[in-house]
């Protein structure tokens, strides 16, 4: 029997790499819900449409096309057939997605899509593992494996750097670690789909920890709850 892995977390908590890593290692498939809202985000900014306007910031989604694809054990996203890639990682992007991801009819349409991508690997006879913001309590309420990833905003913020850094992004530490502060608490108060831990979420915290520590032990939980749901 197929089952799902839900993995929820702040910005920066390492659910991207993580979730990639343990996808590779138990032949899951990965699936990083996030480039989906920044893919829409961007979308927003070259359309030049504020994002204050519900209705236009939402419509968009009804105008184009948002697809995720695994290459060489890579998740890119594509905007109307363009790789979007690196440029959903711009301060530009990062700097409106938690405004634009906390409309109610934004959320809504790309949690049906959301559910799609999961239900069609599902069909498959796939077992995923998906990360986000409400994937444990919104997206897959009923997830057979529930981790929530966390880390101190420092650590978070230190990630961040040496990720832009990688993808030619040049910000200062105190901005980066002004964002995620800001997006902390955009997320953790939307209105629907707020950033909180499910009750029955495992919290997995990564701020001392290296990846690989932080990986066997999420590999360990997924292993224990499946076993269980075997039995």
């Amino acid at each position: 029997m197929s089952y799902i892995v839900a993995i929820d977390g702040p910005a920066g908590a390492g659910k991207g790499t993580i979730t990639k890593l343990v996808a590779k290692d138990l032949g899951l498939v990965s699936i990083d819900t996030g480039m989906l809202y920044r893919c829409h985000a961007l979308a927003v900014l070259r359309n030049k449409i504020p994002i204050s306007n519900e209705k236009e910031v939402a419509g968009i989604l009804e105008k184009i096309d948002i697809n995720l694809k695994n290459k060489n054990n890579k998740q890119l996203v594509f905007l109307n057939g363009e790789d979007v890639s690196t440029q959903i990682r711009t301060p530009e992007v990062s700097g409106i997605v938690s405004q634009t991801s906390s409309f109610p009819s934004v959320r809504e349409k790309i949690t049906k899509i959301e559910r799609k991508i999961g239900y069609d690997w599902l069909k498959e006879g796939k077992n995923i593992i998906m990360e986000g913001r409400d994937i444990t309590t919104v997206v897959f309420p009923d997830a057979k494996v529930k981790i929530y990833l966390d880390a101190t905003p420092i650590e978070r913020a230190k990630r961040r750097c040496r990720q832009n850094k990688r993808n030619g992004i040049n910000q200062s530490f105190e901005e980066v670690l002004q964002a995620i502060m800001e997006r902390d608490k955009n997320d953790m108060n939307k209105p629907v789909g707020a950033l909180k831990k499910a009750p029955d979420a495992i919290y997995v915290d990564s701020s001392k920890s290296s990846v690989n520590k932080i990986k066997h032990k999420i590999i360990s939980i997924i292993k224990q709850k499946t076993k269980e749901i075997e039995q």
